[in-house]
């Protein structure tokens, strides 16, 4: 419910802050201004994701893991969604995440944050911990032996629901 309160808030801020910059110094200057960061940004996109693209392939080349470029390639498309958008608050916001220097200064910032405003939680289980439907690992690991062979395929044969009785 925060975030969908937040990004209301900032679209109707958005639109705000475009309307009053529109009364003031026109329609066809705002339009122009709007369409010309937009474009703008698709050529930063552009260049910015080649970039990005190329040093994630020459990680990979080397057997490592691209996290910093998956990171870059998230601001990229967040940015790029922003910059479609129209309005002067998402473009300046759009434009942050196409920046290399404020991207990584966004990217800490992200991570200084609690997983809870990020948007999701950590889970960590242990040996014994109990599965989603409660049961705990040795007994879904026993019904899994049970009900496929020893490739792990499902065995073939009738379904019999617990509930029902049987007849």
């Amino acid at each position: 419910m925060p975030v969908l309160l937040f990004f209301t808030l900032f679209a109707l801020l958005d639109f705000v802050i475009l309307f009053s910059v529109g009364a003031k110094i026109g329609l066809l200057t705002t339009l122009l201004l709007v369409l010309g960061t937009g474009f703008l940004g698709l050529h930063l996109i552009k260049r910015e994701g080649v970039a990005t693209l190329r040093r994630a392939q020459e990680r990979f080349a080397r057997g490592e893991i691209p996290s910093e470029e998956l990171m870059t390639g998230a601001a990229l498309i967040f940015g790029g969604a922003l910059l479609m958008a129209p309005g002067f608050l998402s473009d300046t916001l759009g434009f942050l995440c196409l920046l290399p220097g404020t991207r990584r200064w966004l990217g800490r910032l992200l991570q200084r944050l609690p997983a809870q405003l990020r948007g999701f939680s950590v889970h960590t289980y242990q040996t014994g911990d109990a599965g989603w439907d409660g049961a705990s690992r040795h007994e879904a690991d026993a019904e899994r032996r049970h009900t496929h062979n020893s490739e792990g395929e499902p065995l073939e044969g009738d379904f019999i629901a617990k509930d029902e009785p049987r007849q």
